[in-house]
């Protein structure tokens, strides 16, 4: 048990420990009273669609805000709201009553899909795994969360505010309402607050959904790494006299240089065709790829499978990359 224990649970060979700063003991009118304030919940089998389709029909809030606010949806955080109207293809700022029945059961069919599928894995992941490898992303794990692209359209990703969260669209795949299914221009407006106009969505290291360095490299370019990040990629790159003390955009500049000459590289002197290769010079090309695992004694046909596999995953890593790259600046000075 930690100092934040509060409860601990033990039986059938199972402990199940609650951790919290505070916890509010009671019987079972405790439990009752807080439930009733609560929506409809995906995760319950007496969750009731159509009680919340009644209240849904004649709210005059956007779907967006609608789907953060426990009293109607019960489980969705911010994540989950960008997947799931993505993959309804309803945009957050319609409003309530003017969503269509065919819309509403969408949205509640991917709620309760994705929260499921949450609760099953342990794991937010909202791409269905058919879909990613069609799009040429078998790793892909989210639509448009934190994304600066659509994967089905290659739109760029539109961010705003609503109530103080930021919120995600693709404005192709979730056509924008029209004036009348958006919150009225003559609601009460809240002196001192705007609601800014949508803006072009910048990627950030997020922390409750975490990419790996391979997928921010991809797409978002090497600014998207950590400086930790980016020098072990140099390193991995080959490149050498790595500057142990730099700025990161200087880092960024030589990763993007690195990146440049290995696609001419590749591109000039070719390669090898593996049944040309010797399983030697196939074993130190994935060493030099980084490979994990590389078994000590196998049939050249399954050393040159997976050196195929490595040299697509390269190709693919080095060329998205350098479609992030930025513009040319002034080659660095010699004291830099």
């Amino acid at each position: 048990p930690t100092a934040t224990n509060r409860l601990r649970l033990e039986g059938h060979g199972l402990v199940a420990d609650l951790s919290a700063m505070t916890v509010q003991h009671g019987d079972h009118s405790l439990y009752t009273s807080k439930r009733e304030k609560l929506g409809e919940d995906p995760l319950r089998d007496d969750a009731d669609p159509n009680k919340l389709w009644a209240r849904v029909e004649k709210s005059t809030k956007s779907i967006g805000k609608l789907i953060m606010d426990q009293s109607y949806f019960t489980g969705p955080g911010n994540i989950y709201r960008a997947e799931i109207l993505f993959k309804a293809g309803v945009h957050p700022d319609k409003i309530g009553n003017t969503l269509t029945r065919m819309e509403f059961d969408r949205i509640w069919h991917h709620t309760v899909a994705l929260l499921q599928r949450g609760y099953q894995t342990g794991s937010i992941l909202t791409v269905d795994p058919e879909e990613a490898r069609i799009l040429g992303n078998p790793n892909l794990r989210r639509y448009i969360y934190n994304r600066s692209t659509c994967p089905r359209c290659r739109s760029t990703i539109k961010t705003w505010q609503i109530a103080n969260r930021t919120c995600y669209a693709c404005p192709t795949c979730q056509p924008r309402p029209t004036n009348d299914e958006t919150p009225s221009s003559s609601s009460k407006v809240v002196v001192g607050v705007v609601s800014p106009e949508p803006k072009d969505c910048v990627p950030f290291n997020s922390h409750c959904a975490p990419d790996s360095a391979d997928v921010r490299l991809r797409e978002r370019g090497a600014s998207g790494l950590t400086v930790p990040e980016i020098k072990a990629q140099l390193q991995r790159w080959n490149v050498k006299h790595i500057p142990a003390r730099a700025k990161k955009a200087d880092l960024v500049q030589l990763l993007e240089e690195a990146a440049t000459q290995k696609e001419a590289s590749n591109k000039e002197e070719g390669k090898l065709t593996l049944s040309d290769m010797t399983v030697k010079q196939i074993k130190a090309e994935l060493a030099s790829l980084n490979v994990p695992d590389i078994p000590a004694k196998a049939k050249k046909a399954d050393f040159m499978q997976l050196l195929k596999k490595a040299r697509t995953d390269e190709t693919q890593t080095t060329s998205e990359a350098m479609t992030f790259m930025s513009p040319p600046r002034a080659p660095r000075s010699s004291a830099q």
